[in-house]
Parts: C-alpha cells; sequence; structure tokens
C-alpha cells in the first residue's frame, strides 16, 4: 500500500468520528495561529534572549503546491493532521525503501548510524501509539489496522535485533557501543508505552510479575524485553571502561584504537545513556554474552544486573558535571567537538604530556549540542534539580540563535551563523555536498533527542524500594511546557524546511534550506554579492574526512597510520562536487541533495526526526 493512501486510511481509522477530528483539532490547535511570546521568561531571560515571534509573521518559507508525485503525497504541514501524515509517510517511505526484512538491517547503513535507525523508528512508534490512543479516547478505541501498523514495523526492530552487527560494534570506539545501549532502552520505553496503552495488562517491569500474567493479556512484544535489556547491558559495561580519570581529571575518551580524545558525543551519549539505563533499564539475569554453552564461557558468568541500579545516577550525574566545567563551549554556548592533551606521546614507554585537556578542536556539529539534552531530562527526572531543565533550555535557545533565526528574512539572512543560515539547521558539511554518512545522521539525532527533552514533564513520581523519581508541580510543568512551546515557530520553519527537500519518492535530502532559497527569493540570491557564505573551516572534520594522520590523532606505536577508506565505514569514497556560489545562477534545475551520498537512510531519518519534533512537541499537544 502507498504511504499516502495508509497514512490516510490510518488517520481516519483513529478519528473515525466527526467528533474525534473535532477533538483532534481543538486539542492539537491552530498551529499556523499567530505565536505570542510568554512573559514569565523576563526573569531567566532578557530582551535579546528571548524567541521574539510578530504577530502577523508568517512562514518564511513559501507553501509548497498541492501536487501527487507517485505514491507520495504532499502534506500541509502548518496543519496537525498534516504534521501527522507526513510523519507516517516518512516512516514508510524509510522503511520500505531502505529496509530489508530478509538481512534484519538497513543494508546501506554502516553499524552505528544502524543503531541510530532502530532508535528512531521504535521512538517513532511511540508517537504514533501516543496520537492514536489521544484520538481513540473518544471513539470506540484502538483499531486492528493501527495495531497491525505498530506490529509491522516493530517486526522489523526485532529483525534488527538479530541483524545488528553487535560482534564488530563490540570492539569499535566508545561511542558506537552507547549508541547501542540507547537504540535498545528506546525499544523497551516503547513496548513499556504501547503495552499500557492498548493492552489490557498494563506492563509490569517486575519480570516475575510479567511471567505469571496470563499471555493473552499482554502484548507479544514484552517478551523480548530481556533480550534487549541484556543487549543494552553488555553494551553499556563495554562503553563504562572508557570513562578515565587519570587525564583531564574524568571524562569518556572516544576512541581506544587512537591517542586519546575526550570528544563531546562520548561524553553526552555516556550521560544520556546512564541515566535512561538508571530510568528504564528492567534489570538482566542472563550470565553470558554468548549463546555458546561451552565450559570456557560458563566460567566467566554475569552477575544479575539489577533495575534502576544507584550506580548509573552516579555516573550520569559525575559525567555531566564534568562536561559541565570542562570548558567544552565555544563564545556561542555551542560544545565544540573535544579535547587532545598537548604533548600527549603515550603507548610504551611515551609521555602522558601536560595530562590536561587543553588543546581543544573547535569543530560544531549539530548533534553535539542534542545528545546531552535527554539526559539533562533524565537527570531532572531522577534529581529533581531544576537547573538541568535550565541548563537545556539555555543550549537550545544557543542552538536555535546559531542557526540564523534573528537575521531571517533580513539581507543578512544566508550568512553562516554557526549551525545554520536563515532559521535552518545545517551542518556545515550540506553546502559543500561532502557529508559522509555520519554526517547525514547528525540532524536527526539533535532532534530526536530535543524532542525527549521537550516531552511534558510527569506530574506523577515513581517509586520502587529504593529508586524514586522526581514529579514536576504545576508551576514547574507550565514553564517546561511553555518554554518548549516558544520553540514551535522555528520547529515548523526547519520541518517546511526539510519537507521541501523530498524527491518523487518521498526521500528527504540532507541540505534544508536550499529549496526555501530558491523560492522565497530567487536563485540569484545565493551569491556572495548577496552575502551568502560558506562555513568556515574551523577545526578537524574527522566525522565526515577521516581521522588525520599525525600524532595529535594517532598512537606512536601504530605502524601504519593510515586507515583505509570504504563506503562501510562512512567515509567519502571519492570527492564530490563541491558547492560554488557562483555556479548557482548556472544550475536552475539542479538538486544539491544529489551530490556526494545523495539521499541516505540517514537523511531519511532527519526528516523523520524534525516532523516527529513538530509533531510530539508542538501539534500533539500536551
Amino acid at each position: 500500500m502507498g504511504a499516502r493512501s495508509l497514512s490516510h486510511k490510518l488517520l481516519l481509522a483513529g478519528c473515525s468520528s466527526l467528533l474525534c477530528l473535532t477533538t483532534l483539532l481543538l486539542l492539537y490547535g491552530q498551529a499556523g495561529s499567530p505565536f505570542i511570546p510568554y512573559v514569565d521568561h523576563v526573569d531567566r531571560y532578557p530582551p535579546e534572549r528571548r524567541l521574539q515571534y510578530p504577530l502577523s509573521e508568517q512562514s518564511i518559507l513559501t507553501k509548497e503546491p498541492t501536487r501527487e508525485t507517485g505514491f507520495i503525497s504532499v502534506q500541509d504541514i502548518s496543519e496537525p493532521s498534516g504534521t501527522f501524515n507526513a510523519l507516517l509517510q516518512a516512516l514508510e517511505v524509510m522503511q520500505s525503501h531502505f529496509y530489508t526484512i530478509w538481512q534484519g538491517q538497513w543494508p546501506r547503513a554502516i553499524d552505528w548510524t544502524a543503531a541510530v535507525m532502530g532508535t528512531q523508528v521504535s521512538a517513532t512508534l511511540a508517537a504514533m501509539t501516543e496520537a492514536w490512543h489521544h484520538c481513540t479516547k473518544s471513539t470506540s478505541g484502538h483499531t486492528l489496522q493501527e495495531e497491525n501498523t505498530i506490529n509491522r514495523y516493530f517486526t522489523q526492530i526485532t529483525s534488527f535485533y538479530f541483524g545488528e552487527n553487535a560482534f564488530s560494534l563490540r570492539t569499535q570506539a566508545y561511542d558506537d557501543m552507547l549508541w547501542v545501549v540507547l537504540g535498545w532502552l528506546e525499544s523497551i520505553k516503547f513496548i513499556n508505552l504501547h503495552s499500557s496503552l492498548h493492552h489490557s495488562s498494563a506492563n509490569d517491569p517486575d519480570p516475575d510479575a510479567r511471567e505469571s500474567v496470563p499471555n493473552s493479556s499482554v502484548w507479544y512484544a514484552n517478551q523480548f524485553i530481556p533480550q534487549f535489556a541484556h543487549r543494552a547491558r553488555l553494551f553499556y559495561d563495554l562503553a563504562a571502561k572508557g570513562w578515565d580519570t587519570s587525564l583531564c581529571g574524568g571524562g569518556m575518551t572516544w576512541n581506544p584504537h587512537l591517542a586519546p580524545y575526550k570528544n563531546a558525543i562520548t561524553n553526552q551519549l555516556y550521560i544520556s545513556a546512564s541515566i535512561s539505563m538508571y530510568l528504564y533499564f528492567p534489570g538482566d539475569r542472563n550470565a553470558s554474552p554468548f549463546s555458546s554453552k561451552s565450559p570456557v564461557q560458563s566460567e566467566a558468568k554475569l552477575p544479575p544486573a539489577k533495575a534502576h541500579d544507584q550506580k548509573y545516577l552516579e555516573n550520569a550525574v559525575e559525567a555531566y558535571q564534568w562536561l559541565r566545567t570542562s570548558q567544552m563551549t565555544n563564545w556561542k554556548g555551542l560544545y565544540t567537538d573535544g579535547f587532545h592533551i598537548t604533548g600527549w606521546r603515550g603507548g610504551t614507554n611515551g609521555s602522558t604530556g601536560t595530562g590536561k585537556c587543553d588543546l581543544r578542536d573547535e569543530k560544531v556539529y549539530t548533534y553535539n549540542q542534542g545528545v546531552v539534552l535527554s539526559g539533562l531530562r533524565g537527570l531532572w527526572e531522577a534529581t529533581g534539580s531544576k537547573s538541568y531543565l535550565e541548563d537545556g533550555h539555555d543550549l537550545i535557545r544557543n542552538v536555535i540563535f546559531a542557526t540564523g533565526w534573528d537575521t531571517r528574512g533580513t539581507r543578512w539572512r544566508w550568512r553562516w551563523s554557526g549551525l545554520g543560515r536563515n532559521g535552518v539547521m545545517e551542518e556545515a558539511c550540506d553546502s559543500t555536498g561532502t557529508c559522509s554518512q555520519n554526517g547525514h545522521a547528525f540532524k536527526g539525532i539533535f532532534f530526536h533527542h530535543f524532542t525527549l527533552f521537550c516531552s511534558s514533564l510527569p506530574q506523577t513520581a515513581r517509586s520502587e524500594g529504593d529508586f524514586k523519581t522526581f514529579a514536576a508541580d504545576d508551576d514547574l510543568f507550565s514553564w517546561h511546557h511553555m518554554n518548549c512551546d516558544e520553540y514551535g515557530p522555528w520547529l515548523r520553519h526547519n520541518a517546511q524546511a526539510a519537507y521541501m527537500t523530498r524527491d518523487e519518492e518521498g526521500k528527504f535530502g540532507t541540505w534544508w534550506g536550499i529549496k526555501g532559497y530558491d523560492r522565497r527569493s530567487g536563485v540569484r540570491d545565493m551569491t556572495e554579492e548577496d552575502g551568502f557564505e560558506l562555513p568556515p573551516d574551523d577545526g578537524t572534520d574527522y566525522r565526515n574526512e577521516d581521522v588525520p594522520v599525525n600524532e595529535i590523532w594517532r598512537r606512536p606505536e601504530d605502524q601504519i597510520w593510515e586507515l583505509p577508506k570504504s563506503d562501510d565505514e562512512g567515509v567519502m569514497a571519492a570527492p564530490n562536487e563541491r558547492f560554488e556560489t557562483q555556479d548557482i545562477p548556472r544550475k536552475t534545475g539542479w538538486d544539491p541533495n544529489n551530490r556526494g551520498r545523495g539521499r541516505t537512510v540517514e537523511t531519511q531519518s532527519g526528516g523523520l526526526a524534525i516532523l516527529r519534533a513538530l509533531w510530539k512537541v508542538i501539534d500533539m499537544g500536551r
């Protein structure tokens, strides 16, 4: 079935009555209505730090005309129902074009981005089941067609459990391992959510209690929780070995196979994974990381791991304290990539140099601003400290301003602002067409963790033995809600920009702002004379151009520093057509999102994530 007919039928199946459709629009609000800033932000955010919107402002991006391109329909994502349909379509395209069921994989993904793809699918399923739950409150209930759709995509997640390249990932960098942890915890969260919303028996976190419930009353997916939890536990334990106090007084090392480099993403992943293990890990009784029952392996059995272990919370608190005081942010309040240690010549008989994180790489990536957000949200829930939420909102505001939000629609709109231009988020490699699969995944990662951060705060605490969480009172709930509402116009602006990059098959591109430039003012605006700027070459772009071969990055004992480049590693296999501003007037029909790797599963996940953020944070209502 085509994505158009599928999404329309699913929406109508969930809201089969006029009452439900009317309630949907009233509950979700009129997304295109004028935005009025909330006044209770004044104490924390002075006027220059508040996100001001003229009351009469419409989106800078012109609305794409309604058209049919194959089976993909164009949705009006200025309306809630259009956003939800667009989200369903994006997922359908991602799974029908890029996923192979018999392999249990996205074959063109690399190991770590495949883990992220699984995370994005599970999070989207959670958004879908919540949406249908809201809608069916006023109808006859969850429909068979909706359940069949959930089961179809969830079956692909279970297939990926067996298709994931787990043995290879165990030997890779610590950040690669932590993507795996977050992915399977996200799947567990979805199973628990769907079970509680649409099945008669609430999902009990105690395995003994779950086993005592008749099978007919428990959603079948609960049987996979122990396997998912076991993999999350194994990879967390492996990655935790990267925490190192011998250099820089703490912090996670990125890659055990290279010279020590303490970067933002590995530390942010460790924070998010640690607090997620504390909040969502259900325990693990599996004694072995392998399926073999050989005597050698049986001697090294793993002890049981309990749910909500305090050590995970302690690790998260310690890691964020280290990150916050590491001076890893630049003058714009954005996380740079990380720190080397001056003079380190480790290895067998080498020197530790200064032993301090004192050589900062100034490269700024979008995902380095995002992953910590879910960690901060979890730290608030586990400790009750509002400062974690305040830090998250400060970071989001820094990001929004770094996309050029304050200069959108002005003569300076095409100037590089740090993370984009004209209010649209952009990776530095987008405009040059030189993104690897790593870079293609980054914006989607940011918006996934943004969505987790801006989900409504719980107003009921959880308590199980010595484990407890905190609930938000009415004031804190409203404060967080209103802050996140204030990001709505920016979210929609970016969602529309991303949506315009789709090709005739519904595949999203990576450079979101390019279509908007053409539609808004004509292709001639994209010239140097009109202020269009390429991003500066600050820092080392090792995520898109491979790790440099020098003593800063490589270990002295490495006999062969140059690692082979291959498509499978996500490194550019050949030079790409680079973007030159003077070429634009001669390329009116040119699609810059076909350069380099073109449209990939990673670029599709970016479109999926921004649509999910718009739906969950703004259009669905809370």
